[in-house]
């Protein structure tokens, strides 16, 4: 999965588009390392986490606070007092949530 989504689904950005920019203003770290690229592909045993400095920043905090309620996946592991997560394992089609007609894609590219 890409890194700006799982951001997302950690709860550390309240939508995609913000997890792009906390990841483009250089607030994160994967695996101890920072990584500023919304593209990077997540392995199962990454983790994933917001800089020691970055962790004052209230969209951040007020993000975290709320994703209790709109859910956790999973195959992602949060632990939202040391602002850090683990990806468990990458998920399977049946454990993702988007409303996706796999048919029409497959009819529209056949054409």
């Amino acid at each position: 999965s890409r890194l700006d989504s799982m951001i997302f689904r950690m709860g550390f950005a309240p939508n995609r588009r913000r997890a792009r920019q906390i990841l483009r203003h250089g607030h994160i770290l994967v695996n101890g390392k920072e990584v500023n690229l919304p593209s990077y592909e997540t392995k199962a045993g990454d983790t994933i986490e917001v800089k020691e400095s970055s962790r004052s920043i209230p969209e951040i905090i007020d993000s975290l606070s709320k994703s209790e309620h709109r859910g956790i996946p999973g195959w992602v592991e949060v632990d939202t007092a040391h602002f850090r997560g683990k990806v468990l394992h990458i998920p399977s089609r049946d454990e993702i949530q988007l409303p996706v007609q796999e048919q029409l894609i497959v009819e529209l590219y056949s054409k």
